[in-house]
């Protein structure tokens, strides 16, 4: 999202993104429409308006109007929680002390990685709360899929929704002028950028994440979003960034917190 707003607003850079991932998995999202009940359809749709499309347009404007990675990745990191409280509140989930345990050990660390590198200001309070809304989607998201889409496949619901969720893209990809900013040869990079955040990180991701919280559970699933600053020390070290002893100690208390949480 970085790389795509050099030359794209939030609103092109999230079209790009969910219409290549909607016609990556399009061939097969025509054959699996057909398979998944039609009581189904409605929630499948659902998940990807919650799992997909508002997710990536509240972060792409957010990136745009240059909210920092640090700042995006402890409210992302609030997904777990929310997923918690949702299903309290509203799905009579019972959760065990222990799990609730780790999911704050794991956001302690979050935050101790966050407010190092600053944290929320007036400037940026409004475009941070909509990366809050972001993640708010998804939990509500584990939560459907979780209830009312337990037996439907991973594969055939993730090609499904983001089939549908290609019909708002493309709307916004004609109505924010991207197939004239395409001509430009210096917006090459940052549309392949966008491309190949469509492909990976929403279509290839959607599947994972869907088989994950089939097979292992909403609030499990949710806690890859503790992996974000794991994945982010990693390529600082690939870019000979400075990673200091405290950055190293969050991240021993971010993989404690997800253990603790789904230890048996």
């Amino acid at each position: 999202m970085k790389i795509s707003s050099t030359a794209l607003n939030g609103w092109q850079i999230a079209s790009i993104r969910l219409t290549s991932a909607g016609l990556i998995f399009l061939p097969l999202a025509v054959i699996h429409l057909f398979k998944i009940p039609k009581n189904k359809l409605l929630p499948v749709a659902v998940s990807g308006i919650l799992g997909n499309l508002l997710p990536a347009f509240l972060f792409a404007i957010a990136i745009d109007k240059k909210v920092d990675s640090s700042l995006a990745g402890i409210l992302n990191s609030l997904t777990p929680l929310l997923v918690i409280l949702l299903g309290v509140l509203f799905f009579r989930t019972k959760i065990s002390a222990p799990k609730i345990t780790g999911v704050l050990i794991g956001f302690t660390g979050l935050l101790i990685l966050s407010l190092s590198k600053g944290g929320i200001t007036m400037n940026n309070f409004w475009f941070a709360f909509l990366i809050l809304l972001a993640t708010f989607c998804y939990a509500l998201n584990v939560h459907l899929v979780s209830h009312y889409l337990k037996g439907i496949d991973p594969l055939k619901m993730a090609t499904v929704s983001l089939g549908f969720m290609m019909l708002p893209a493309l709307f916004f990809i004609w109505q924010q002028g991207v197939f004239g900013i395409a001509t430009e040869k210096d917006n090459y990079w940052p549309i392949g950028a966008a491309m190949l955040l469509g492909i990976a990180g929403s279509a290839i991701a959607t599947v994972f994440f869907y088989a994950l919280i089939k097979r292992a559970g909403g609030l499990f699933a949710s806690l890859v979003t503790y992996g974000i600053p794991v994945v982010a020390i990693l390529w600082g070290i690939w870019d000979k960034e400075n990673i200091t002893g405290i950055q190293l100690g969050c991240l021993g208390l971010i993989l404690g917190g997800v253990y603790l949480a789904n230890r048996s």
